[in-house]
């Protein structure tokens, strides 16, 4: 069902000449709140260190016990802001881990150098957690311009610290690093790159220059919601861009949707298809309009209750050209 129709975009489901069904859930994914040290300008969440909003006690007991009682779940994904920040955290990383969960962290590494918080890489090492760290850029002026004054340096150092304790060198401890592109500055639009060869530049520049190793780059393309609409719509690009989205749009893609098999739950405890519609506060319901919250999943014993997935306009992110997730590309 396309909850979100803008003139001179087709709506989705009418692209796809069908309703996007859920699959069988197997991804929890989690933001834990929306504290962050670092305020992107790509940032999607909005998340900030001016930020409060952060899971409840409460909420958290309630997640422990879905994560306890459903074995389906393969895969706990803890975002936010910055996950380890936020009440919760490892409460929801050991519980997850002694189920024998993947468990993925994503992290803007330069948390480690906050007080408090110098103690994660060994955590997160103990506890075999798969990192996701977000590196936009190889290059020092591209990550700095979105990301901040200072953060190239200290996700390079980061970077170094976590292959000294084995990520990206030991089979159990992996390392990943996410790609985003820079703004559009105009209506030249661009897809993309093709994440296999990115991720080869990617390697080749680090190992080089800094002697860092990882093992996979997620290539993401920048959807238009949150500072990125807005950064788009203050430049009178944001139509444009969705159109040049949907030109693009590649029905090879739609298969391997996120959506398709994941929960993403808020510091709440609402339910949502994605992560974007959680941002666009567009919530998963039931048959009847009610609102499913983690409350609903336990009380039904079921984690499969949502048949149909809300889509909208910024769909068109995740299947244009190779596709695009949390994962990076899809095809």
């Amino acid at each position: 069902m396309n909850v979100l129709h803008l003139p001179n975009i087709t709506p989705f489901e009418n692209k796809i000449n069908s309703l996007l069904s859920k699959q069988k859930i197997t991804v929890l994914q989690i933001n834990l709140g929306k504290r962050c040290n670092l305020a992107c300008t790509h940032c999607h969440v909005e998340a900030g260190p001016k930020r409060t909003e952060e899971l409840s006690p409460e909420i958290c007991e309630k997640l422990i016990e879905l994560i306890n009682r459903f074995p389906q779940i393969q895969t706990v994904d803890l975002t936010g802001g910055a996950p380890e920040m936020n009440y919760g955290f490892q409460p929801l990383v050991e519980t997850a881990r002694e189920r024998g969960k993947e468990v993925i962290i994503r992290s803007n590494l330069t948390i480690y150098f906050e007080p408090g918080f110098t103690y994660l890489p060994e955590y997160c090492a103990k506890h075999k957690l798969r990192i996701v760290a977000s590196l936009p850029c190889y290059l020092k002026e591209n990550v700095d311009k979105q990301r901040g004054h200072g953060v190239y340096n200290d996700s390079i150092k980061a970077l170094q610290i976590l292959n000294e304790i084995g990520y990206g060198h030991q089979s159990d401890l992996i390392l990943d690093l996410v790609y985003n592109p820079p703004m559009p500055t105009n209506d030249n639009f661009n897809l993309t790159p093709h994440q296999n060869q990115l991720e080869q530049d990617y390697k080749r520049f680090l190992k080089n220059h800094f002697n860092i190793d990882f093992n996979n780059l997620f290539a993401i393309t920048n959807i238009p919601i949150g500072r990125t609409k807005k950064y788009l719509q203050n430049k009178k690009l944001y139509l444009p861009y969705l159109k040049f989205l949907e030109a693009n749009y590649n029905d090879m893609t739609v298969s391997s949707l996120m959506c398709r098999n994941e929960l993403s739950i808020d510091y709440l405890g609402n339910v949502y298809d994605c992560d974007f519609n959680q941002m666009e506060k567009i919530p998963a319901t039931t048959k009847n309009g009610k609102k499913i919250t983690v409350e609903t999943l336990l009380e039904l014993e079921n984690l499969d209750i949502i048949k149909n997935i809300k889509t909208a306009s910024y769909c068109y992110g995740c299947t244009a050209g190779s596709g695009s997730s949390c994962g990076g590309s899809l095809l």
